[in-house]
């Protein structure tokens, strides 16, 4: 076919049946979501440790990442990881040693994934999402050691999800204070205080710490319930706060405003002089409460 002949994304119309290639990717979903529920049914409650794939076996938190594998097993936590080599080896290898239920959830990856060895469990996924969802929902806890965007995403995910109440909150550590210490202090000039992007109060959704016998004691205590916030019985909390049959709060629905003829200060109620960036600031500041 010509150049000029090629079809134009812009000028085609939409069809209202999914295509072929979509009704099998919402198969191969399913699909994934039913072996991954089923396989991780059956792990008991569970640690997940992230960390960066690169990290060799001399370096520190490697060694530290193997010791909190076995104390975690010890104080009866099963450990899971993303299959891969670095901090994600090193917590499976502890775990493993320990005598342990040690979880890898791998991923296809276009380049060659190399699992570790010493997953006693372990599930290959193809979606990075179904791979984060059976992180969040089959964890009692995440530590996270250093690491790169893999390990970012996963800390802010969760960060988020219990920020905006959509799970129920769970501890986040952070292992490696010389690490993590630059990224909180951003997190607190930049996007608590000088931006305002978020609540200070949010800054106490994880806790950063170094040794090894303190994450794991500290663990434990929260799995006691005698650390950390637990959840509200049904009864007690509005309708948007209830947890739905899948396991995530229910929320309200926004609104949408729909006008032909869009005018801003009809949107919002006000007038020209309160769409200055401060006031929209503070009129979403108390419309959309974060403490």
């Amino acid at each position: 076919m010509p150049p000029d002949d090629l079809p134009n994304k812009s000028t085609q119309q939409a069809s209202p049946i999914p295509g072929s290639q979509d009704v099998w990717r919402i198969f191969r979903i399913m699909s994934e979501f039913v072996d991954g529920f089923e396989t991780m049914a059956t792990v008991p409650a569970a640690v997940t440790v992230f960390g960066s794939a690169r990290t060799k076996p001399s370096d520190k938190y490697y060694t530290m990442a193997v010791a909190l594998g076995e104390a975690l097993v010890k104080r009866g936590f099963a450990v899971i990881t993303g299959g891969g080599p670095g901090i994600m080896e090193a917590a499976n290898k502890g775990a493993k040693q320990a005598g342990g239920i040690s979880v890898g959830l791998n991923i296809s990856l276009p380049m060659e994934q190399k699992a570790n060895p010493f997953q006693t469990l372990s599930l290959t996924h193809h979606y990075f999402f179904v791979r984060k969802v059976m992180f969040i929902k089959y964890s009692h806890a995440f530590v996270c050691f250093p690491g790169g965007y893999g390990t970012m995403d996963e800390l802010f995910e969760s960060l988020t999800l219990i920020q905006t109440k959509k799970i129920d909150p769970f501890p986040v550590v952070l292992a490696g204070r010389e690490f993590w210490s630059g990224l909180v202090d951003w997190m607190h000039k930049s996007m608590a205080d000088q931006f305002h992007n978020i609540n200070m109060t949010d800054l106490n959704l994880f806790r950063i710490m170094d040794d090894v016998d303190e994450i794991a004691d500290y663990l434990k205590t929260c799995e006691g319930g005698r650390a950390w916030q637990t959840p509200q019985e049904a009864a007690q909390v509005a309708p948007e706060h209830r947890v739905s049959a899948e396991g995530t709060r229910y929320g309200v629905r926004p609104k949408i405003v729909v006008s032909d003829d869009f005018d801003n200060d009809t949107y919002d109620g006000g007038s020209a002089d309160d769409d200055h960036p401060d006031a929209q600031a503070a009129r979403n500041a108390h419309d959309f409460p974060q403490a």
